[in-house]
């Protein structure tokens, strides 16, 4: 069923954690859909935030708890469910 996977946000993420990284962080607790870093357009470089989609919610809640708060890199993440953008 479409519509069934949960979109986590990402904050606070050190400048140099790479979309890799993130990745790997969120696959110990299940299948990554997509993760993506927002990046600066001038500079090129990681805005210290992104989200990672999980199909799977439980998956997403479980690592959305593991997760928050944990150190990577020489920042503490802050993870959450990513807001419905407003049409």
């Amino acid at each position: 069923m479409p519509g069934m996977y949960m979109k986590l946000l990402i904050r606070n993420l050190d400048r140099l954690t790479t979309e890799e990284e993130l990745r790997d962080l969120f696959q110990v607790f299940g299948h990554v859909q997509s993760c993506s870093l927002v990046i600066d357009r001038a500079s090129g470089k990681s805005k210290g935030f992104g989200f990672v989609e999980m199909p799977k919610v439980g998956e997403a809640k479980n690592a959305m708890k593991s997760l928050n708060g944990k150190t990577v890199g020489n920042s503490k993440i802050r993870v959450k469910k990513a807001e419905a953008k407003k049409e």
